[in-house]
């Protein structure tokens, strides 16, 4: 399998930690969005990353959904299969997808001309970040987000947090002092040291 994607994209990194989590057999065909060219463009028709190519040719995308896939490839799983705790981590997922689309945002936003920028349009997004940094802090369960195993809620919460702290640096653990424990150990796992972004 082929994983098409930038080093420093956040929702690449999640998969990728999905691929170091299950021990997948799979390259990483390094593509950023910005250069020109790409395999990515002619596998996905939206133009986005992450991209899986499988084995049998298949095309994949994209993160959430090639999440899934990987995790269907062997036990234990990280996606529950059945019952609440499926939907606790996937709504879990989608906070954490959530918060990397406001973080991105931002980062665009404040990637424009100082004329084209709109402060209003910043402050939402950081809105949105504090919102999601609030409610996960009244929740945060050590060692796990859910249950008493490692998830993709994990995956997704962790990855969220640690491109924050790539693009949107702030004293986050100071006000969200439960989540920033809980981080800890997540952050320490060989799937996240492994998969850091290069420093910019």
């Amino acid at each position: 399998m082929k994983l098409f994607g930038s080093d420093t994209s956040p929702y690449v990194r999640k998969v990728r930690i999905v691929i170091a989590e299950k021990g997948v057999a799979c390259d990483w065909v390094l593509e950023r969005p910005a250069d020109s060219g790409g395999r990515f463009r002619e596998l996905n028709p939206l133009g986005k990353i992450p991209v899986l190519e499988t084995d049998n040719g298949n095309v994949i995308y994209d993160s959430p959904v090639i999440a899934e896939y990987l995790d269907s490839l062997s036990i234990p799983r990280l996606i529950p299969e059945t019952g609440d705790t499926r939907w606790q981590v996937q709504t879990l997922h989608a906070l954490g997808d959530g918060m990397m689309d406001a973080a991105v945002a931002r980062m665009l936003e404040q990637r424009k001309p100082a004329d084209k920028q709109t402060a209003a349009t910043v402050r939402k997004q950081e809105g949105k970040i504090a919102d999601a940094l609030r409610s996960l802090d009244s929740t945060a369960a050590i060692p796990f987000l859910v249950g008493n195993h490692f998830s993709m809620a994990d995956i997704a919460i962790a990855a969220a947090l640690s491109y924050i702290d790539f693009r949107y640096a702030h004293d986050w653990r100071a006000h969200y002092p439960a989540l920033a424990k809980w981080s800890e150990s997540i952050f320490d796992r060989d799937s996240f040291t492994g998969t850091l972004p290069p420093d910019e």
